[in-house]
Order: structure tokens, then C-alpha cells, then sequence
């Protein structure tokens, strides 16, 4: 397990997409975005061959960049899905990494006056990109969508919203059975912004002008601020709690809009789109902070109820918590790689 930059079999692209949906996003983010896209080993000589696609969205407060990252004794994920297709445990796929990044921190791939259109960007102006420059199938049967916590969220609602572009899916504890993985952080926020009179605002005022993550509520605060963001904004963008931000009551209108973004209560809405799916992978660890664990249980089960065959669905609950995790997401690419058409 050496400590440095392992060679790939196959080959990364580090590009750039400029995108017309971002620009002039509301938090001034950046609308040229590095896209990274990974040719498995083949790619260059074959010309005529195409391949299936496997986009990789990120967790929260996660950035492109940070799929390079090494950390002891575990190679990072741009190399263990290499060694998917170069050791032939799975036929080759192309995988892109996207970027979703906003100021807040993660941009949940929703739409938003917040934060701005990451769910568009990613369906109608990436996935088209990358249809244009790479020997892709170009389509919902031969393309998945991964991820792991707020990136595991974004790959269970992005085939719901879009079954025309996407067939098959892999989540990684992803955000879902609000009731239990964010109400007891509404109550930590409430608790930690009496320093700031209850102003979320005051505390991201402050949070900018220091270093990040010095004071103890810094990243619930920041999660919290940013989901608000993406899912209960204004019109004009302003991010509107779904709690009391001195007493932590909730507040019943504003908490529905967050509750109509829970995959689980998804389920049922968009039954037909998650029925036409090919392939779906749901794992969480159990002892997951956020109770995800909870959550894939719900959305596996609510995939039942809906009558989506057993045998398309792989559901595991592993020994482990939110973090250090990243070992799974080979296996679910693998897993899907058997799946998508070719």
C-alpha cells in the first residue's frame, strides 16, 4: 500500500467545463468547473468501441480535487476503480467525476434561488459534454449515477427527476429519513447560534473571516446553512430555516419543503421512473451518525412497495460509521458495470 501516487492502467482527464447555467449563480461561484473523466484501459485502442458511463458525485463539503486524496494504508478511489477494470473484475466503463461545489460547501445537485440550477448543470449541460467528447452510450440504460452522502442523495433523486438519462444507481449512505438524520441537528444549530443572537447569517459572517472549522459548531452550522440553501430558500435566494433559530421549534411549512427532498417519502411519487431502473445499489454503515443506515433500510423497502424487482436491487448494511467508508465504492461500481447495457 505505498504512500504516494500509484500509476493507472487507464487514463484521467483532468478537464474544464464552462458552464452557462452557473453563471451568475447567487454565491458567486465559480461557473468553470473542473470534470474529471476517467477512459478505462482499452479506451485509446479501440476506436470503434463505446462504453457505459458511471458519474461519481461528492459528499458534502467534498470538491473534485478531493477524489485524489491519500490517506494511510488506502489507495483513493480514482485508483481502486481503476483496478476494477484493469484486474477484469468488471467490463469497462467510463467514470466521470463531477464537481458541485458551492460557497456553502455542497450544492445537495438540486436546483435552487440559493445556490443555483447543480441539478440542470449536471443533467443538461455535463452529461451532454461528456456524451460529445467521449466514446459514451449515449443512454439511460448504458448510464449510473454514484454516491456516497449528500452525493449518495443526489444519485437517488437525480434518475428520479430524469429516468430519461439515467438507469441505474449506487448510494452510499445517502441523506434520507429527514426525521432522524437532520432534526438533531436543527437542535445542536439552535443551541450553537445563541452566540450569535440566533443569526445564522452573523455566523457565517464570522465563519469567513477566521480560519474554518476552529469553533466546534462550525460544521453542523455549515451543513445546516447550506442544505437551507438548496432546499427552503426564498425567491430572492435567501436560505429560510426550517426551525426556530432560538427555541429549535420547528417550523411546520418551511420543515415540509425539506421533508418533500427525502428520498424515502420520494419513493412514491416518482414510483415509475425508480420501477424502469436496470440496477440499484443502497449500503450504509450501522452505526451511521446520521442514522443512514435507517434511511437505505426505508428506501430499500419503499423500492419493494412499489414493486421494483428484488433482483435489481443490492441492499447491505456493513460494520462502520459516516466516515471511512470509501471502500465500498469499487464494489458498487463493479456491481453496476455488470449492469448497464453495452
Amino acid at each position: 500500500m505505498l504512500p504516494w501516487e500509484g500509476e493507472l492502467a487507464g487514463r484521467l482527464d483532468r478537464e474544464v467545463i464552462d458552464s452557462a447555467l452557473l453563471r451568475g449563480n447567487p454565491l458567486g461561484d465559480p461557473h468553470e468547473r473542473p470534470l474529471w473523466v476517467y477512459t478505462p484501459p482499452g479506451y485509446d485502442a479501440g476506436a470503434a468501441t463505446r462504453y457505459p458511463v458511471v458519474y461519481v458525485l461528492q459528499g458534502y463539503t467534498g470538491h473534485v480535487a478531493m477524489w485524489a486524496n491519500r490517506t494511510p494504508y488506502r489507495q483513493p478511489f480514482i485508483e481502486t476503480a481503476d483496478a476494477v477494470f484493469a484486474t477484469g473484475e468488471a467490463p469497462p466503463c467510463i467514470v466521470v467525476y463531477v464537481d458541485a461545489w458551492t460557497a456553502y460547501g455542497g450544492s445537495q445537485f438540486v436546483d435552487s434561488p440559493g445556490t443555483g440550477p447543480y441539478h440542470s448543470y449536471l443533467c443538461d449541460e455535463i452529461v451532454p459534454w461528456v456524451d460529445a467528447r467521449y466514446r459514451t452510450i449515449p443512454d439511460r440504460e448504458s448510464r449510473a449515477v454514484s454516491g456516497k452522502s449528500s452525493g449518495g442523495f443526489g444519485a437517488m433523486i437525480t434518475p428520479m427527476l430524469r429516468p430519461d438519462l439515467f438507469g441505474a444507481l449506487a448510494t452510499h449512505a445517502g441523506d434520507s429519513l429527514y426525521e432522524y438524520c437532520y432534526l438533531g441537528e436543527f437542535a445542536k444549530s439552535a443551541r450553537a447560534l445563541r452566540e450569535y443572537d440566533g443569526d445564522i447569517q452573523r455566523w457565517w459572517d464570522d465563519f469567513r473571516s477566521r480560519t474554518a472549522f476552529t469553533k466546534e459548531a462550525d460544521q453542523t452550522l455549515l451543513m445546516i446553512l447550506g442544505c437551507t440553501a438548496c432546499f427552503s430558500a426564498r425567491d430572492d435566494g435567501t436560505p429560510e430555516l426550517p426551525f426556530d433559530p432560538r427555541t429549535g421549534q420547528l417550523r411546520p411549512e418551511v420543515w415540509e419543503r425539506w421533508l418533500a427532498w427525502d428520498p424515502v417519502r420520494m419513493v412514491d411519487r416518482y414510483a415509475d421512473a425508480l420501477r424502469s431502473l436496470r440496477a440499484v445499489w443502497i449500503d450504509a454503515g450501522t452505526r451511521d451518525e446520521w442514522f443512514l443506515d435507517l434511511g437505505a433500510a426505508a428506501f430499500r423497502d419503499g423500492l419493494a412497495r412499489i414493486g421494483l424487482p428484488g433482483e435489481k436491487v443490492h441492499f447491505a448494511h456493513f460494520e462502520a460509521g459516516h466516515g471511512a467508508i470509501d471502500y465500498r465504492y469499487p464494489m458498487s461500481l463493479a456491481w453496476l458495470a455488470h449492469r448497464l447495457a453495452r
